[in-house]
């Protein structure tokens, strides 16, 4: 639907009775605000509907008062809600004279400017990505961090610490530790659920690859969507993300995306295949270069492993996720690339070998962050690699074709690391970050903000007594 005249008539013929505009906030939630449809006029497309940005955690403006704009052909059903209700996306403006102006912090508009700015440069026309989204189903889950009680727990039927549960009805096909990687029903008791959940996502515009149990035994699945252009898997990314977490609790479960819900078992990650085309060509595929990949392919992969400690103050935002970054879960730790190596921040997967497919992925990010501002700052340090010429051999960070985690000691010292907790990544961004200002696609506003946002989420959370150290220090 392009015009407002076709949204009404959709609305009264399919008898639709409220229109959800959907905004995303500064930490890549969605948000809503919601009208009767006849209120949607012409006039919503040129003046918008107003709200106070404020609220939404960007960095202050001369004003608070902004405007989102819908984008009518984002429209869609949702099906979740049992008032008939179409919903849409768009784009926020800073309200202006004589007209309204993008808010350039706002992740949907840096995003755009990111993708403009390649095509400035002359480097590629289109970013082309697959983001992996793995998660978690439980059947409930409980936490409280309150002054005298910090617990959580969560709890899933298939559960291998459920084989001796007497309380309720159990049939004894729980999962082992680690071995949840493509079980089959019985055990892989969400199976119906993830196909309900990719259907509506193909309702929702949303082409899916396939999906599976993952490693993680009690409960973790993945959901693997086809490669599109950068912005559009953005939308999509927020769409999964809202149709997995509601789909689970109309089921009776519970789904997160949490980077590490559960000690000693595989964390979720949200892997990011990617490629640049140039006038419909790929420009990362050469049959004689390394694994098939061509000198722009590898001068990118420089700038992203260059920037990759940086790169996690917005790809793995929070204190959890560097719970998954560590050894032993297929996880990367290491600052390097290699083929078919799964402990290498980029992995180069052997299967694709065509020159449209030809691509790599970059392991380390996870579903807490923002994507519009993840996948943008994925694509600037790569374009600060093309730039300038960024060899990730010769910078000695690859190729690693063999298990990192076995390496000796002394070799393993000699590799570069990702950051360990969320301060480290964050310092390392306040080293690290003009390569995201270039063109004016990162405001310098924004990357203030945001770590002034996580630098407090990471004091409190690190302040906070942890049950463990009752379980080490209580008897001291």
């Amino acid at each position: 639907m392009r015009q407002v005249q076709d949204v009404l008539n959709y609305c009264r013929e399919n008898g639709i009775k409220m229109i959800d505009f959907k905004m995303i906030d500064i930490d890549g939630r969605w948000r809503h605000i919601t009208i009767p449809y006849q209120r949607l006029t012409e006039d919503t497309l040129v003046y918008g509907i107003g709200f106070d940005g404020s609220n939404y955690g960007f960095a202050p403006v001369e004003k608070s008062d902004m405007v989102f704009i819908p984008n009518l052909e984002t429209a869609t059903v949702d099906p979740f809600l049992s008032t008939p209700t179409l919903t849409m996306t768009g784009d926020v403006c800073i309200i202006d004279q004589p007209n309204n102006r993008p808010f350039d912090q706002y992740p949907r508009n840096v995003a755009v400017r990111a993708i403009q700015y390649m095509q400035e440069q002359g480097i590629a026309d289109r970013m082309i990505i697959g983001p992996e989204f793995e998660f978690h189903l439980f059947d409930r889950v409980n936490y409280q961090a309150m002054p005298n009680k910090v617990s959580y727990e969560v709890d899933t039927a298939q559960a291998f610490w459920n084989t001796g549960d007497t309380d309720a009805a159990n049939k004894g096909y729980q999962v082992p530790l680690k071995s949840g990687y493509h079980v089959a029903a019985p055990q892989d008791i969400t199976f119906d659920l993830r196909s309900q959940i990719c259907l509506m996502l193909e309702e929702w515009g949303v082409n899916v690859k396939y999906h599976h149990h993952e490693v993680g035994g009690p409960g973790q699945v993945e959901i693997e969507t086809e490669l599109g252009d950068m912005l559009e898997m953005a939308d999509q990314t927020m769409i999964v993300k809202y149709v997995v977490k509601n789909a689970a609790v109309a089921n009776g479960k519970t789904a997160t995306f949490m980077p590490k819900p559960i000690f000693g078992e595989a964390g979720n990650g949200m892997h990011v295949h990617m490629l640049l085309l140039k006038d419909g060509k790929p420009l990362f595929y050469d049959p004689k270069g390394y694994s098939g990949l061509s000198e722009t392919a590898h001068w990118f992969m420089g700038g992203l492993l260059k920037h990759a400690r940086s790169l996690c103050a917005i790809t793995n935002p929070s204190t959890n996720s560097f719970k998954r970054l560590v050894p032993g879960y297929e996880a990367p730790v290491t600052i390097g690339y290699a083929t078919s190596n799964r402990s290498a921040v980029i992995r180069i997967p052997a299967y694709a070998k065509s020159p449209e497919t030809k691509r790599f992925e970059l392991r380390n990010p996870d579903a807490t962050c923002n994507p519009y501002y993840a996948y943008s700052a994925i694509l600037m340090a790569g374009l600060d690699g093309i730039k300038n010429r960024i060899d990730p051999h010769a910078n000695g960070w690859g190729p690693y074709d063999m298990n990192l985690f076995t390496l000796p000691d002394e070799e393993k010292a000699r590799l570069t690391s990702l950051p360990k907790t969320l301060d480290e990544a964050l310092d390392a961004l306040v080293e690290d970050h003009d390569y995201l200002l270039a063109g004016g696609v990162f405001p310098q506003a924004l990357l203030d903000i945001l770590l002034k946002n996580k630098r407090a989420e990471a004091s409190a959370i690190n302040t906070i007594p942890h049950p463990a150290e009752f379980a080490h220090y209580y008897d001291l």
